[in-house]
C-alpha cells in the first residue's frame, strides 16, 4: 500500500477502477496544485468528471490536457464527447479536424466531423 502514497496518480487512478468516483475526485482536487502542468493528471481528472457526467466540470482539465499534450488522440476524443455533451457543436468538430489531421485513418474521428458539419 505504501507505493500507492507514493504515487498519488497511481492512488487516483485505483480509487476510478474501483468505481470509488466521489474519493477520486476528492484526492484529485487535493492534488492539483502539485500536478496542474501534469498532462497525465489533467487527463485523468477531466476523465473522472466525465464518468459522473459532469462535463462542465470535465472541460477544463481536457483544455488543460491539451495546451500540455495537443498530440493526445485520447484526449482529444474524450475532448470532443465532453463538448458534444455541452452541446458546443463548432469546438467538437474543431477536436474531429485535429483528430483527423493527426490520424488521417481514424474513421470515428472522420465520420463524426462529416456528421456534424452536415448539420
Amino acid at each position: 500500500m505504501v507505493g500507492l502514497f507514493k504515487h498519488p496518480k497511481r492512488r487516483l487512478k485505483k480509487l476510478l477502477r474501483d468505481g470509488e468516483y466521489d474519493e477520486a475526485i476528492a484526492f484529485g482536487r487535493n492534488l492539483e496544485s502539485e500536478f496542474s502542468d501534469d498532462h497525465d493528471f489533467m487527463f485523468i481528472m477531466g476523465s473522472a468528471f466525465s464518468i459522473v457526467d459532469d462535463f462542465k466540470r470535465a472541460l477544463p482539465y481536457f483544455e488543460k490536457a491539451f495546451e500540455l499534450d495537443n498530440n493526445d488522440v485520447e484526449n482529444l476524443t474524450l475532448k470532443t464527447n465532453t463538448h458534444l455533451a455541452l452541446e458546443q457543436k463548432n469546438e467538437a468538430i474543431d477536436c474531429c479536424r485535429r483528430i483527423v489531421k493527426l490520424e488521417p485513418k481514424n474513421t470515428e474521428a472522420q465520420l463524426l466531423l462529416e456528421e456534424l458539419e452536415s448539420l
